[in-house]
């Protein structure tokens, strides 16, 4: 086996929750890193993209070629990718695929190791279709001539990871529980910080290569408990908890959807999981990597520090493809086999366009949409009671916006600094939708602020849709832009308006760095 330091360390999902957080230690320890990931944009808009010893590169994990072209003179790789995405069909197909083609890539590449984090699988026949999928990808990647190193942990508690923010919002939300027996099931939680240093320890450490560990905290704690140390932490009232034997993970699956910001695409898997009793096996890994590991009340603390100070790193909802709909991105209803509606409302401003700006990418999550909160409310309510996100995955930070980034119930789809905020729809519709801010100079010394909605129906179900919620564009738009205004500082000279023909073209960016009209 060669010298890993002579080499590069290729990270696969470099834009995910526990990517996003191993790159900056991996580059702060001296090594040179290759974040790989299905976005450049969203690559380009992360903190390491600036460091010396970092190399953003466009991969799927579908496209063989693209992968052996990122595996390409690197000594070894980190597996942190599934298809665990709301709103993704026969994710354990997706993930078997993408193990496969990563074992080709690797082996003519010459990589020297892998290094997965996988589930901690328990002694249980009946084991969930996650878990068996998190299984079948590490024999994958360890059935090949590559050494692979597997690490298997069980609950993540972290700022902003998805087993986090489901115990956060039920606790928070709920002063008495009615639950599934799960919740005295017991697992070995184990903090982000602790997952990161095992992940990055074990290239320091050439013994790991081949070999399978099980990696958990210092306790093992049952659900429940872990409620009462957040209800403690969080500085709540006492919660009742009534466990039941009559609630079934599906319900559970639903229930968690409405209350927690976690779809209910997401929150099957997840619950089906929690059935099951997952402590580690042996802690050999604690030998050869000695540290003082972090409990779940400490775990705990240091999450709700990070999100009482609006410094989350990475968040689960930030993971994932961003696709962009082929309509948006050739411009023209009849290439795209149908009608693309527009509603663009125009207003002129005198005053200083930065101020405007940090207003726009500051909106929503905490601030809200600066007009008609009560019918944003009542929409993101009616897309959780159909299985959306709804509008609780908030935002990642208070005024930063990059690309990828969860945004209530919309994504980032492009960001330009003082010139336009794209947003894509991820709530349930019958069709698809954007929705768009664009400033521009005037040769006055105003600005003109665009606000436009686009919308391509599916079937009749979608043109009605449209026409019925078209008449609250004027409210809302007409609001938002008096309301922007205000807060800005700013002072409207003309409008708003709605604008008259059609909206501008929207222009998105490829994720090849070109621009699209």
């Amino acid at each position: 086996m060669s010298d890993l330091r002579n080499g590069i360390i290729c990270v696969l999902g470099a834009t995910g929750y526990v990517g996003g957080r191993l790159v900056p230690q991996l580059l702060d320890k001296g090594w040179k890193v290759r974040a790989v990931g299905r976005s450049l944009a969203k690559l380009h808009n992360r903190p390491y993209s600036f460091h010396a010893n970092c190399e953003l590169v466009e991969a799927d994990l579908f496209d063989l070629e693209s992968l052996k072209a990122a595996l390409a003179g690197c000594s070894a790789v980190y597996y942190l990718v599934h298809s665990m995405q709301p709103g993704s069909n026969d994710f354990a197909g997706k993930d078997r695929l993408a193990a496969e083609n990563t074992v080709r890539a690797a082996e003519e590449a010459g990589i020297d190791r892998i290094i997965y984090l996988g589930g901690m699988i328990p002694d249980d026949p009946h084991i969930s279709h996650h878990l068996k999928s998190r299984a079948e990808v590490g024999e994958i990647l360890s059935g090949s001539n590559v050494p692979c190193t597997i690490l298997k942990a069980a609950v993540i508690l972290g700022s902003g990871s998805a087993s986090f923010e489901i115990l956060r919002y039920l606790v928070d939300r709920l002063p008495v529980m009615v639950t599934p027996r799960w919740v005295r099931t017991e697992s070995q939680p184990i903090s982000i910080r602790d997952v990161l240093f095992y992940l990055s320890g074990c290239l320091e450490h050439p013994e790991t290569a081949g070999e399978s560990y099980d990696i958990g905290g210092p306790f093992i704690e049952t659900y429940e408990k872990l409620f009462r140390i957040y209800q403690e932490e969080a500085g709540l009232r006492k919660r009742l908890i009534f466990p039941v034997p009559f609630i079934s993970p599906k319900l559970s699956s639903h229930w968690l959807g409405l209350v927690s910001p976690v779809p209910v695409s997401l929150a099957v898997p997840l619950v089906m999981g929690l059935r099951n009793r997952v402590v580690c096996k042996d802690y050999r890994i604690r030998e050869i990597m000695p540290c003082e590991l972090t409990d779940c009340r400490t775990a705990i603390r240091l999450a709700l520090d990070k999100i009482q100070q609006e410094v989350v790193d990475t968040r689960w909802s930030d993971a994932g493809t961003i696709e962009t709909p082929e309509w948006a991105m050739c411009g023209d209803a009849g290439y795209s086999g149908g009608t693309v509606y527009n509603s663009a409302y125009r207003v002129k401003l005198q005053g200083d366009s930065r101020q405007l700006w940090e207003r726009i990418t500051s909106i929503g999550g905490n601030e809200g949409w600066y007009c008609c909160d009560s019918l944003w409310s009542l929409r993101g309510w009616m897309d959780k009671l159909v299985g959306g996100v709804g509008l609780r995955r908030g935002r990642r930070h208070p005024v930063e916006l990059n690309v990828g980034d969860a945004l209530d119930f919309w994504r980032v789809l492009d960001v330009k600094t003082g010139e336009r905020l794209l947003l894509l729809a991820e709530m349930k519709l019958p069709g698809e939708a954007m929705l768009e801010f664009s400033l521009e100079n005037t040769l006055a010394g105003d600005t003109e602020l665009t606000m436009t909605a686009r919308f391509l129906p599916r079937g009749l179900g979608g043109i009605l849709y449209w026409w019925s919620v078209y008449p609250l564009h004027s409210i809302v738009f007409k609001g938002m832009a008096r309301s922007l205004a205000e807060k800005s500082g700013c002072r409207i000279m003309e409008g708003p308006e709605l604008m008259e023909g059609p909206a501008p073209r929207c222009r998105i960016p490829s994720w090849k760095g070109k621009q699209i009209d």
